[in-house]
């Protein structure tokens, strides 16, 4: 039976896990966290791909302490030779009494396998602890076993009356610098960031993450929804081809050589219909084994991404300013829904204030 100890000792392991985002994908956020007569004696998180697990980082600081301890980890302990040897031989090794995990791992080479190999070594073995908590942090990793596409983050930003531009295009800027650095440090933890043609030609955006910090950033690939693979090659996304990777997501009989010369991918896929080809991309790109991707727009892209039942969270900046026009665009486009009643619910929110503008966060109620 957990105690409320051990509540708090695997809210800990949560807020460690989180470290490893945007640099472990596409493996799972992990935190782990080992307790020997009621201290802490080590702690540690997966810090980045191909790099040593989670309980190994927690068993090295931890050392002679981990025999007899308690060892909290978010997610089952490995039991596979993947990149590095099996979660489960350290843990038995360290001479660890009991594990508490806050969830099983359906991966399919571990699957329970990892929580059993630690019960048949003697130890005690607890799960369900956190468990809603340790789902929500790895939804990405979770989505991409279950479904072979990418976690879709839809981002935008708008004024009070719900504009992402005047009614000539001009959008800079419509939010603060707060809310761009936010958008920033978004663009940092993804795979990929998706625009259409439309918005890469309007806004000729660079498409990369700006951080303040030392750290270097995740390098995202640049995706351009473009049917015909007519993108300027004196765009900044051409132009910079060769040091960004670019794919142009294109429809069959796009003509590929003039962007391809330049340094971009161009993707052909076959599907004729724009819906069609973006069911067909998610699945390319969860081939690739991206995790996340980050959808900036425009409303068409958006929209279709809505109308497609394909946005698994929100990132909204809500700027408080009022522009007006009729013909200027709100953040979905596309066809839409027919009732209120069929909207879509989010949840999970986080709202708060930048600099003025008002940050929405939140993921579709299921």
């Amino acid at each position: 039976m957990a105690s409320s100890f051990d509540s708090e000792v695997m809210q800990r392991a949560i807020t460690l896990a989180r470290r490893g985002e945007g640099f472990v994908e596409p493996n799972p956020l992990v935190g782990c966290v080992i307790v020997g007569e009621g201290q802490v004696v080590g702690e540690g998180w997966h810090q980045r791909f191909g790099g040593p697990h989670a309980e190994i980082e927690a068993l090295r600081a931890a050392g002679e302490r981990a025999r007899g301890a308690t060892l909290y980890v978010t997610l089952e302990p490995c039991c596979h030779h993947g990149k590095t040897p099996p979660c489960t031989e350290a843990v038995i090794a360290a001479g660890i009494r009991r594990v508490i995990a806050a969830m099983s791992d359906p991966f399919p080479q571990v699957a329970g396998g990892g929580l059993a190999q630690l019960a048949d070594a003697g130890i005690t073995v607890e799960t369900g602890l956190h468990e809603a908590e340790a789902r929500a942090l790895n939804a990405p990793y979770l989505k991409l076993l279950a479904t072979g596409r990418p976690w879709v983050i839809a981002k935008w930003a708008m004024t009070l009356d719900g504009k992402l531009a005047t009614r000539t295009g001009d959008s800079q800027w419509i939010s603060s610098p707060a809310s761009r650095a936010v958008v920033h440090r978004l663009r940092s933890r993804v795979d990929a960031i998706v625009v259409g043609r439309g918005t890469a030609e309007r806004d000729d955006p660079l498409l990369t993450a700006r951080l303040e910090n030392a750290q270097p950033p995740r390098v995202s690939t640049r995706i351009v929804l473009d049917s015909h693979a007519s993108l300027r090659t004196d765009s900044q996304l051409v132009r910079t081809a060769r040091q960004y990777p670019t794919l142009i997501a294109a429809g069959p009989d796009a003509d590929e050589s003039r962007l391809t010369a330049a340094g971009c991918e161009v993707l052909r896929l076959g599907q004729s219909a724009p819906v069609e080809r973006l069911h067909a991309l998610l699945a390319e790109l969860g081939r690739r084994r991206m995790t996340n991707i980050l959808v900036e727009g425009g409303s068409e892209v958006l929209g279709a991404f809505f109308d497609a039942k394909q946005i698994d969270e929100v990132h909204v900046f809500i700027a408080p300013k009022l522009i007006g026009g009729a013909i200027a665009r709100s953040p979905l486009g596309g066809g839409g829904i027919a009732a209120v009643a069929q909207a879509l619910l989010l949840k999970q929110l986080l709202v708060r204030e930048l600099e003025g503008d008002v940050y929405v966060s939140g993921r579709p109620a299921t």
